[in-house]
């Protein structure tokens, strides 16, 4: 919506929402024009969750569908995909690899993967409360007393504190 009110035109992949649970409808009401993957990729700048692969449906590849000097924001991996570079160099690309940016407080607002590695944390500790079979947090009743689960976390990362924080 924001893009919109900026005056750029933006495209949506008929479908790229599913997924996440966004209907295009919505993108629409954002503002957005729904189009087919040939369009969206013919744009001068595409975001993309992740790094581009061969389409089976189009039978070619997503990189070879870039207009030629479009920039492309993805996860890349741009060192373990030696020939995606290729095709993405072949398209003169400029490639803004999302997985690429530094992990310090500066660049907070743009590290997608403590925010995916946050959430990571959080979603383990839920489903292990699933498995569990009782409650993680004691419970005194008139019918006796449950003792608090115990919970091992291993690793200290982003995903480990929301782990943590979540299981307390």
């Amino acid at each position: 919506q924001a893009l919109v009110k900026q005056g750029f035109a933006v495209q949506v992949e008929r479908g790229a929402g599913d997924e996440a649970k966004f209907s295009d409808d919505q993108y629409k009401e954002a503002g957005a024009k729904i189009a087919d993957t040939k369009s969206v990729f013919g744009s001068d700048l595409v975001l993309k969750v992740r790094a581009p692969t061969f389409n089976n449906a189009l039978g070619t590849h997503e990189a070879e569908l870039l207009k030629p000097k479009a920039t492309l924001v993805s996860f890349i991996y741009p060192a373990q995909n030696p020939d995606l570079m290729d095709k993405l160099s072949k398209q003169k690309a400029t490639v803004l690899a999302m997985d690429q940016v530094p992990r310090v407080t500066i660049a907070q607002g743009y590290d997608a993967l403590s925010s995916m590695a946050n959430i990571a944390g959080y979603k383990a500790v839920v489903l292990a409360a699933n498995h569990f079979g009782r409650f993680f947090t004691g419970q005194i009743t008139a019918a006796g007393k449950v003792p608090p689960a115990k919970v091992l976390i291993i690793g200290g990362g982003v995903a480990g504190l929301a782990a943590a924080g979540t299981a307390k």
